[in-house]
């Protein structure tokens, strides 16, 4: 039996899938790892941690898979967007990469800004953020001089790794439009961009599709971990782009929404909207494709915060366990997720989260429902708008993770979002797209789409109560208001707690 292997890079860990061409998982494992935050706001993650990680998951295909080494044919990647590693000229790491969800660099957004204006929409069809790669390579240039001066290559996570296993450098389009340097039309890397910036064009790797074979594995790569030097190393795409190929979405007659450490509502584009930078607007995995997403920074993250502070000694099923008893709008009591700053509809690094309606009847369970109910409400921001844009409805939407997996936060989806909630019958999330990159790359089926028909199935979970999703729409209606009643008091409070940090 032939297997190929789906790799996603994560946040919080490296997840592996072994599938075989029926699109069975043969195999799963995953490996934690942490990022570390120096100040606030802050978030790194040392690049060896996830090759350690990928050596220890492939170690455990070896023992529990009969003949892995000898029938594995390809490996694919799926990885965290805009993460930023810096190698010098000897390809060595120059620095703890720098993540998606690190807001530290407000300023270089402004210089951005400043610089490009309208320029950088036209160009990336993206407008500038905190969690964006350009930014992060501005503030290392402005901040670490001594660094920067010795950087020679600019890779993202799972290019990093695949690198490792190949000796060769690539960036696959779906991850390289989350850099604000791709000329999302032309698709090339940005001259504009790069000379505006002062960024040497030499630092860029070479542009590759999602489906490419680059490379075959290095004897010496994996160490003691001895698999066959034949196998196949596919580009491989962004997580959330394998994660649209693992749900099956080539068009724009269904949403996605994906709830792990941050949140995501995603739908194919029809080469038709207008570039407004309401939603970001990156190439999908599928050659010739992009997809239009909006995203909450703080989704799943927002639910570990909340019993990690208040309820540690419970598991995560105990802490939802009475969130069924509460009515819809938690009596009362509203929460913002924006924990850690915004993206989709509030570009926004300096806004921050808030419960509001709190008085002496609210229980734990009540706060557990407020936050799960917010989290949607801040995918319902990005549901209006792409539906604005496409001018359609969504009355089927797949949902995967924490919330597809919990009942009643299925039910609540339904009922925000005012559609039909499916998911998936296996869901390996990003991971089973980059296997299915890898079943293409390899030769098993003629396309991502064929491929699909093998690997992704799923089924109806919750359908919206009609009481429900009135109570909803006159809740949401109120939760619309917050960010902008909120946003100078939250900026002030930000401030003020910048100057503590410093004078400490």
């Amino acid at each position: 039996m032939e297997y190929v292997v789906g790799i996603d890079l994560g946040t919080s860990s490296l997840k592996g899938i072994v599938t075989n061409k029926a699109g069975k998982v043969i195999a799963c494992a995953s490996e934690h790892y942490s990022f570390f935050q120096k100040q606030t706001g802050w978030s790194e993650q040392n690049p060896d941690d996830w090759f350690i990680a990928l050596q220890k998951v492939l170690r455990k295909f070896i023992a529990e898979v009969a003949n892995f080494s000898e029938n594995l044919k390809g490996i694919s990647f799926s990885g965290q967007m805009h993460s930023l590693v810096l190698l010098d000229e000897k390809k060595q790491v120059l620095r703890p990469a720098i993540l998606w969800n690190d807001v530290r660099t407000s300023r270089e957004c402004e210089q951005i800004k400043d610089k490009l204006g309208e320029q950088l929409l036209e160009i990336t069809k993206n407008q500038v953020l905190e969690g964006f790669t350009l930014p992060k390579l501005l503030w290392v240039k402005k901040n670490e001089p001594e660094i920067w001066s010795r950087v020679r290559h600019i890779l993202l996570p799972k290019d990093y790794l695949r690198y490792r296993l190949t000796g060769k450098m690539h960036i696959d389009f779906s991850d390289a439009a989350g850099t604000l340097l791709l000329d999302l039309e032309r698709q090339v890397w940005s001259e504009e961009v790069a000379k505006s910036f002062d960024i040497p064009f030499t630092y860029f790797p070479p542009l590759v599709e999602s489906l490419k074979c680059v490379g075959t594995l290095l004897p010496e790569s994996l160490g003691d971990v001895k698999i066959s030097p034949k196998v196949k190393v596919m580009a491989g795409a962004a997580d959330n782009a394998c994660a649209a190929l693992s749900a099956g979405i080539f068009s724009s007659e269904k949403g996605l929404v994906s709830i792990g450490t941050s949140g995501v509502f995603l739908t194919c584009g029809e080469g038709q909207e207008p570039v407004t930078g309401e939603l970001h607007w990156f190439n999908h995995a599928v050659p010739a494709s992009c997809y239009l997403m909006g995203v909450t920074l703080a989704a799943g993250y927002s639910l570990q915060w909340m019993k990690q502070t208040f309820a540690q000694e419970k598991s995560f099923p105990e802490a939802l366990s009475g969130i069924e008893k509460v009515l819809p709008g938690a009596n009362g009591l509203l929460f913002t997720p924006y924990i850690v700053g915004e993206r989709v509809p509030y570009p926004d690094g300096q806004i921050r989260g808030s419960f509001l309606g709190i008085d002496t009847k609210h229980t734990f369970s009540h706060f557990m429902r407020a936050v799960i109910e917010g989290v949607t409400f801040s995918l319902k921001d990005v549901q209006v708008l792409l539906e604005k844009m496409l001018r359609k409805t969504f009355t089927e939407i797949i949902s995967v993770g924490g919330g597809a997996k919990n009942k009643e936060w299925a039910q609540i989806q339904a009922d925000v979002f005012d559609a039909e909630i499916f998911a998936l019958a296996v869901e390996e999330g990003p991971s089973m797209g980059a296997a299915m990159i890898a079943a293409v790359g390899v030769g098993w089926f003629d396309s991502l789409e064929i491929c699909a028909k093998s690997f992704v199935s799923y089924h109806k979970v919750a359908t919206p109560i009609t009481e429900n999703v009135r109570t909803y729409q006159k809740i949401y209606s109120i939760y619309q208001q917050v960010y902008g009643q909120t946003k100078v008091i939250s900026h002030e409070l930000r401030a003020f707690d910048d100057e503590n940090v410093e004078e400490e």
